[in-house]
């Protein structure tokens, strides 16, 4: 069976030996995969493992564990890549991680920001997110998905539950 992320590889010899600890993404887009095949095993502690300090200030990890939990995930696409490779400090992946919730199928779309630590390891930093019905694709006018609440509401400056470490306001809140 084929890896979480999309790679044809399996889990055991794509994302696996990250989550695992045994090995580190030498590259952003690398980062970025193992870190949607984290979220289809809600594998938070990956996720939060996997982000800069500042991304980590806003980070929600029960409401990111509740999401990733409620979520049957679909697939990853990666849209485009800048930097981000072996001899890059920083990096962006652009990407589409598809999921279903409820029934409903959605895209979310987002630019997500990586720069490696002192120790040379990528670190997630912030991405600018947007969710859509899934199929419809990132435009203007496209239908926006209305989040379901499981638990209380979700204030404006609380962490976004997507998990990207931004406050809600900054990142979901802005496609609603």
């Amino acid at each position: 069976m084929n890896c979480a992320c999309g790679n044809e590889k399996s889990f055991e010899k794509c994302c696996g030996p990250f989550l695992e600890g045994k090995a580190v993404p030498e590259t952003a887009e690398a980062l970025m995969r193992s870190r949607y095949s984290a979220f289809t095993r809600a594998d938070i502690e990956y996720i939060k493992k996997t982000m800069a300090p500042e991304a980590k200030k806003d980070f929600d990890e029960k409401g990111t564990q509740d999401w990733a939990e409620q979520a049957k995930w679909l697939g990853l696409k990666i849209i485009d890549t800048k930097d981000g490779g072996p001899d890059d400090k920083t990096g962006m992946v652009e990407f589409t991680a598809t999921y279903e919730i409820k029934g409903e199928g959605i895209d979310h779309h987002e630019v997500a920001e990586f720069r490696r630590d002192k120790q040379g390891a990528w670190l997630f930093v912030e991405g600018d997110a947007h969710t859509h019905k899934a199929g419809e694709g990132h435009h203007e006018h496209a239908p926006v998905v209305t989040s379901v609440r499981t638990s209380p509401k979700i204030g404006r400056n609380d962490p976004c539950t997507c998990g990207s470490g931004k406050k809600y306001k900054k990142c979901c809140a802005d496609a609603a």
